[in-house]
């Protein structure tokens, strides 16, 4: 990489942020926030990189973000490798989410599946599900949304097709999401 290709890479990731849907992002924030207030709670999920970035909007929840105050109810599916390789195993490996969904999950409470191709079928199922069961169902994904269109209560689509640049608005969604819900309590 080139000292050229770092700016241009700071400023395609910079372009995919700013060109986010704010509005929506904020209107996720306080239904997340309004069903956090009911004793709703949050499960989350994805694969790979998409993993480890539900992993830090749970602990951002369960911890906390920006204040002090109570833990809130948040978990990332996939860190049960007890139970992620026994469905994995006994069932296959797209229904390792789903499986959970159906194990955890109640009327009111949020899934969010991340995907930046919105194709990966372990998520399209697990939020087939939460649908299936009641609960406010939100995909975040890349500019295509992919196989999540029409699928999910409300769909987040970066608007770039390069997977590290949708990951890092990913995270900053969840960020943005994570302040609204403290701004909230």
């Amino acid at each position: 990489m080139e000292e050229s290709e770092v700016k241009e890479y700071l400023e395609d990731g910079a372009k995919a942020r700013l060109n986010l849907d704010y509005g929506l992002i904020y209107r996720i924030g306080k239904e997340i926030g309004r069903q956090i207030i009911q004793g709703k709670k949050i499960l989350i999920f994805g694969n790979g990189g998409s993993a480890a970035d539900a992993q830090h909007i749970a602990a951002e929840f369960v911890g906390r973000f920006e204040k002090e105050r109570k833990a809130l109810p948040a978990i990332a599916l996939h860190a049960n490798t007890s139970s992620l390789t026994a469905i994995a195993n006994d069932y296959g490996y797209d229904e390792v989410f789903a499986r959970q969904i159906e194990a955890y999950a109640s009327k009111g409470d949020i899934a969010i599946g991340i995907s930046t191709s919105g194709n990966s079928k372990n998520v399209i199922k697990a939020l087939e599900k939460a649908k299936e069961l009641g609960c406010i169902t939100i995909a975040l994904t890349g500019s295509s949304g992919g196989k999540l269109n029409g699928i999910t209560d409300y769909i987040i689509k970066v608007q770039s097709n390069r997977t590290s640049i949708i990951q890092e608005a990913h995270i900053t969604i969840g960020h943005i999401i994570s302040k609204i819900v403290e701004d909230m309590l």
